[in-house]
């Protein structure tokens, strides 16, 4: 395995502080210029899980990649903990691009973003509205829409709960600055965002032992998690994309509905595997990296 080199890196969205951790190819030259990527996670995610893992796998390879804390996660900054926004995370991915290109040992020619779960959908949010995005990758993306929200919490009535819930909470935080929480991810409690069965986050040899890692979710989240829409941004997004997926991943329709819908390039990388085996399999991981750093590679090249 080569090893690989890390730096703690800091930048301001909108006067907050965003922390990330750039991995870099060992033989890293400050006077060579190199491809470059952004990567983001799954929802409530941290740097040192999924995102951090997809970025050191891409330093092997000779990109350097920024794996970052969201703000209101992990190192970042951010008054709401936990608080779940698709708005500010695409602005989050896009500050990371700038700190990136302004970066004397990146190429010119554009940054990548690859998003891997809820942020494969976060990274069309970003380049929809970014023409600084040379090109977008994403793994095991969670292409959410409105329309798809009563199958997943299982009915109309269920979804306006959840939404009136969400209100009453930012209603409560907004006049006492009390911020409610509930657990994001577990097998059986129903007062869950996401109920099991949730083996990576409650294994605490996988995601659920990664200490930086806080499984919460800020209740006035409901509203903006259940707006989520990864789908309208697809025909926005005229870098080119790749999308890798299986059928045993999340919402696998709607990551075909989104290849369909993008407006550049496009490239459709379909695969075998659970959805988590995409988030630490040794095995997942690696080919589906080596995939996303040829498309960068042959995309982001000087």
């Amino acid at each position: 395995m080569t090893n690989t080199k890390t730096e703690r890196v800091t930048f301001e969205v909108d006067g907050t502080q965003v922390v990330g951790t750039l991995h870099l190819p060992s033989d890293h030259n400050a006077g060579k210029t190199y491809s470059a990527a952004v990567v983001g996670g799954s929802l409530t995610s941290v740097k040192e899980m999924m995102a951090g893992g997809y970025a050191k796998k891409l330093a092997e390879q000779g990109i350097l990649a920024l794996a970052i804390d969201y703000r209101n996660y992990g190192e970042s900054g951010g008054t709401a903990r936990q608080y779940e926004d698709p708005a500010l995370k695409a602005d989050d991915l896009s500050g990371a691009v700038g700190y990136l290109k302004d970066r004397a040992d990146v190429n010119a020619s554009g940054v990548g973003l690859l998003g891997i779960c809820t942020s494969g959908g976060n990274v069309l949010y970003a380049a929809a509205q970014d023409a600084r995005v040379g090109a977008v990758a994403t793994v095991a993306g969670w292409f959410a829409e409105p329309s798809v929200a009563p199958l997943l919490y299982g009915s109309e009535e269920r979804v306006q709960e959840l939404r009136n819930t969400g209100s009453a909470a930012r209603a409560k935080f907004e006049a006492t600055g009390q911020n409610d929480l509930i657990p994001a991810y577990h097998d059986t409690d129903q007062t869950a965002s996401h109920v099991g069965p949730m083996e990576y986050y409650m294994d605490k040899t996988r995601g659920g032992g990664v200490p930086e890692w806080d499984n919460e979710l800020s209740v006035m989240s409901w509203n903006t998690w259940l707006d989520f829409d990864a789908v309208s941004q697809a025909s926005k997004v005229t870098a080119p994309t790749l999308i890798i997926h299986s059928d045993e991943s999340a919402l696998p329709d709607q990551a075909r509905k989104v290849h369909d819908l993008l407006a550049g390039p496009k490239k459709l990388h379909w695969t075998e595997g659970a959805h988590f085996d995409f988030y630490d399999g040794p095995a997942h991981v690696a080919n589906s990296a080596k995939v996303v750093a040829d498309f960068f590679k042959k995309n982001l090249a000087a």
